[in-house]
């Protein structure tokens, strides 16, 4: 469907730049010529008014014939269209309320707007437009801004856009918007009759020329979806190339580019293959490398047989999945070990997993948690993926699990606006003054892992050599021990031992060997 697009011309032009001038006289003088001059270009603006809407008229029976013919392609773009017809009538019709009752206002009931008799009337206009409570200038303001913005919005072209814009702008010029005027008091103050009924009937022109722009912008869009081509080939687009065995093939057999409502006819392996849309599918049973070949046919624009052959590769692979502990291989009891799990070529919301000898807790896209209750029993991850509906397993992996390792003990103190953990050697008396008690847990570079201590006991030696233990029943410094550390000497030492502690598997366990302290 074709139509030429109007461009303003130099008639238009003309029109316009009279009404300008026009406009710049009044303001000087009311005289009778001016008030002719007025309605010279009232009647300009009518004839090209009328023009335009014969144009419009004849792209809306052009709508209405192809929405008959082809009603897929061109619906979108006919209800649009009708959408701009029903908001130009409406603004084009209201402005037309609006001349009919400022000439009503200034001649009487029997006003004409195409025959005014008083046409220097200063007060109809602003009896109508601008009168408190019951004016039509903030209506008709509110309109025209509604309008643009809708009509604005369904072109594409830049230039086309500022010129609408510009013809239905409400903008008030800086020197009457100082004055503290508003649009409609700006347009329709103390202006004559016939000065009002050209600027309805310029606003009027202007609706037409927008609706016409955009008309032809609709009808440029139905050409959009033809198919105009100089070659046609047949393509493959499969989803993927790469299959699990069980998992099912699609792809989507087309002519390039093909016309959604003629659709071509489709033979796979000799023979017929009916589909609405040109969705393939067939489930693979068998791992290797298949090719799906067959060929395309169509009439083209003059009604010949339009051949073309397609072939496309793909690969069917066995079920695979990679399950991982994110800490090592083996797995901890009464711990949370994390777990990453992934299929190659499946969406982590499809990923089923689940796990013996413990309970598998999601905690995001492809991972999870794993809290395994016996030492010594294997836990198995069997992993499965959701497959176009039905479940498919794509394998099981085994993890050893231990008990968590007994930890390091530690005296934790501040250093360099951080902390550091004393594990045993040289110590000021100073630092140790100031620390609380001890800690422990397993943070060799692999896992970080704290641990609650119960209780340690303390060994001093008196200058009789003879050992002097003291006994803390939690993870903090007795008041008797922290007397012992200030009554030691530089270069004397003291040992922490029989540490008792508690990990997040439960088990209460005493540490091997001790851990000694020399002051420095």
């Amino acid at each position: 469907m074709g139509a030429q697009k109007q461009r303003v011309s130099p008639r238009q032009k003309m029109i316009n730049l009279m009404y300008v001038v026009l406009m710049a006289m009044l303001a000087l003088n009311v005289s009778s010529e001016v008030l002719n001059g007025f309605s010279l270009v009232e009647d300009s603006l009518n004839r090209t008014t009328a023009n335009a809407s014969e144009a419009n008229r004849a792209i809306y029976a052009n709508f209405e014939t192809q929405m008959k013919q082809n009603p897929s392609k061109v619906k979108e773009w006919y209800l649009k269209a009708q959408e701009v017809k029903q908001m130009s009538d409406s603004l084009y019709d209201y402005a037309e309320t609006l001349k009919v009752r400022i000439v009503k206002q200034a001649d009487g009931e029997d006003g004409d707007i195409h025959d005014i008799e008083n046409k220097k009337d200063l007060e109809a206009a602003s009896n109508v437009m601008l009168a408190p409570r019951r004016g039509e200038g903030q209506q008709l303001y509110e309109h025209i801004n509604h309008f643009r913005e809708r009509i604005v919005s369904m072109l594409t072209d830049e230039a086309q856009k500022n010129i609408i814009s510009s013809n239905l702008s409400t903008e008030v010029p800086e020197e009457s918007r100082l004055l503290g005027k508003s649009w409609p008091e700006y347009m329709f103050e103390n202006i004559p009759v016939a000065a009002a009924i050209t600027l309805l009937s310029k606003l009027q022109s202007d609706v037409r020329y927008a609706e016409s722009e955009v008309l032809h912008t609709l009808v440029a869009n139905i050409d959009i979806k033809d198919i105009r081509v100089n070659q046609l080939n047949a393509y493959v687009i499969p989803n993927s190339r790469t299959i699990v065995q069980g998992g099912k093939l699609s792809a989507q057999i087309i002519m390039a580019a093909v016309d959604t409502t003629n659709r071509p006819n489709i033979y796979i392996g000799g023979k017929p293959f009916n589909s609405p849309d040109g969705l393939y599918e067939t489930v693979c049973r068998t791992t290797g490398d298949f090719t799906l070949k067959g060929y395309i046919e169509m009439l083209n624009g003059e009604g010949q047989l339009v051949k073309r052959e397609f072939s496309q590769p793909y690969t069917v692979v066995a079920p695979s999945a990679t399950v991982s502990a994110d800490l090592m291989n083996v797995l901890y009891a009464g711990y949370d070990n994390p777990i990453s799990v992934s299929i190659p070529g499946v969406a982590a919301n499809k990923i089923v997993a689940s796990a013996s000898n413990g309970r598998l807790q999601p905690t995001g896209a492809g991972k999870y948690i794993l809290r395994p209750t016996e030492v010594g029993k294997d836990a198995v991850i069997t992993v499965s993926a959701n497959m176009d509906g039905h479940i498919q397993q794509m394998g099981q992996f085994t993890f050893r699990v231990r008990k968590l390792p007994d930890p390091a003990a530690y005296i934790e103190y501040a250093a360099d606006g951080g902390t550091n953990r004393f594990r045993g050697g040289r110590l000021s008396k100073q630092i140790l003054m100031g620390t609380k008690g001890i800690g422990a847990a397993i943070d060799d570079g692999l896992l970080n892992i704290g641990f609650r201590v119960l209780g340690f006991e303390t060994v001093f030696f008196d200058n009789m050599g003879n050992a002097v233990p003291e006994v803390s029943q939690s993870a903090d410094f007795t008041e008797r021990q922290r007397n012992l550390f200030r009554s030691l000497g530089r270069g004397k030492r003291f040992y922490i031992s029989r540490i008792r502690a508690i990990g997040p598997d439960g088990i209460e366990r005493t540490l091997d060997g001790s851990m000694e302290v020399i002051i420095n």
